[in-house]
């Protein structure tokens, strides 16, 4: 091991390799404190060629590597083991922007890059980048692409997934695949491009992206509305592609126990309603869209078909502001409860209703006094089911109940046709579970993808397959 950081050190420099524990500290743990681990290093490259020779190096030693971007994951994806045997990998400083097409719509970018600045670039230039998540100030492109990232706009531009034209992808013997093509059409054989959207880093270490932009939106109308159940809510959903057609860009759902942390948290209830579920929509154009117009004519056909009981709309900035802020500070709001027990599941959106009775039944039989925090993205049949301590369970004791309390919601997710991981990706924290809820075959087949490109399996060992 000497030996192994020397040759990093001779690589990318003696300050770029981490090996005290003041220092490997920030990159042991994720932002929650819920995954730690002890790396051997932190290495901190600054190219392409430099992510290269890092994993070339550990390659040649048989000692593994986690890549890192932001760290801001949820099921421990970007922590090492506890056993001080592998490498973190930095990528916190491939921080260029390669080039802006506005002509083409595209962004080439590394891959620590943080997203808001490509959100930014964007802009730049009159275009949108449109992937928005909570975090989008500190997570980074390498991640988000690892993870596929989600967010508030999949309903209208997709995931990550969707967004991805090319890669630029550092193999596990430290050869380089050099994929950065802006084609929207290669139709060449395998898409290997894909193959490393929600990998998170076991295939191989994504060093650089070309993204894809869309036109700019600056015509925005939103409101939020009380809902008369989650059915609703679903059934909502085609009556405002009716009006809006491809301008339908959000359509999210907060539950009342959510809501009422963030008014308690010092936020306006803009309706004051006695309703027991709430969404938030938001129509988007290009510059003179008739997205009001729009909006309110799906919200009258919506109150008159007893789908929508009232509703907000944003008349300002500030206001459209306001309203985003009942949903995104959420999770936030929900720290002051004490630990939380975080779930991420997706359904058919038709069957969303039937899975929040069942886990309403279910999860209170298990636990009296659970209190679930629900909210998520309805209009991709997406719940962040966040579980919160009875008030008279202490914290650590309410922890104790993870595996137990998850599987409950897991085999609910599953018994629906659902997905037990919709946007969080499957890190160390759900790898085993993700196996337990497919098929042999699936698995099998994961698997020897897994050994074709890492038969070392020296990538990101233990997240993903278990």
């Amino acid at each position: 091991m000497t030996d192994l950081l020397s040759a990093l050190r001779d690589a990318i420099g003696d300050e770029h390799v981490l090996t005290e524990e003041a220092d490997i500290s920030p990159y042991a743990a994720d932002w929650r404190g819920a995954y730690r681990g002890t790396p051997l290093a932190v290495a901190r490259p600054s190219s392409t060629n430099e992510v290269a020779a890092v994993v070339r190096l550990a390659h040649e030693a048989g000692v593994a590597i986690v890549p890192q971007g932001g760290n801001t994951g949820m099921c421990g994806g970007a922590i090492p083991s506890g056993d001080g045997s592998q490498i973190v990998l930095s990528l916190g400083r491939l921080r260029a922007i390669r080039s802006v097409d506005a002509a083409g719509g595209t962004i080439t970018v590394e891959a620590g890059v943080v997203l808001a600045e490509v959100q930014t670039a964007a802009a730049a230039v009159d275009r949108l980048f449109p992937l928005s998540l909570g975090s989008e100030g500190s997570c980074t492109v390498g991640g988000n692409i690892a993870t596929n990232a989600g967010g508030t706009a999949v309903l209208r531009y997709g995931m990550m997934r969707s967004l991805v034209l090319g890669l630029e992808v550092v193999l596990p013997d430290g050869r380089v695949w050099d994929g950065l093509r802006s084609l929207r059409k290669d139709n060449t054989g395998y898409d290997l491009t894909q193959l490393y959207i929600g990998a998170e880093g076991t295939l191989g270490i994504v060093t650089a992206a070309v993204l894809t932009l869309h036109p700019a939106t600056p015509a925005r109308a939103t409101a939020w509305v009380a809902l008369p159940s989650v059915a609703a809510a679903a059934s909502l959903l085609p009556l405002l592609r009716e009006y809006a057609a491809e301008r339908l860009t959000t359509w999210e759902l907060v539950a009342r126990p959510a809501l009422d942390l963030v008014v308690d948290a010092g936020l306006q209830d803009p309706l004051a309603s006695d309703a027991e579920w709430f969404g938030l929509i938001e129509l988007a154009g290009p510059f003179g869209a008739s997205v009001d117009d729009d909006l309110e004519r799906a919200l009258g056909a919506a109150v008159e078909q007893g789908l929508v009981l009232d509703a907000a709309i944003a008349g300002s900035p500030a206001q459209r502001a306001g309203l985003w802020a009942l949903r995104e500070r959420v999770s936030e709001a929900q720290e002051s409860l004490g630990p939380t027990i975080k779930h991420d599941v997706s359904v058919p959106i038709t069957s969303l209703d039937e899975l929040v009775a069942d886990l309403g039944v279910s999860l209170a039989d298990a636990l009296p006094g659970i209190r679930p925090i629900i909210y998520g993205h309805v209009g991709d049949g997406n719940l962040h089911y966040n579980l919160s301590r009875p008030v008279d369970l202490d914290g650590a004791d309410f922890v104790a109940h993870t595996d137990a309390l998850s599987k409950i919601v897991h085999d609910a997710t599953a018994a629906l046709g659902g997905s037990i991981s919709a946007e969080h990706g499957l890190g160390s924290g759900k790898a085993a579970a993700a196996a337990a809820y497919k098929s042999e075959v699936e698995v099998d087949l994961m698997r020897a993808v897994k050994d074709a490109l890492d038969p070392a399996g020296l990538m990101n060992p233990g997240k993903v397959l278990s």
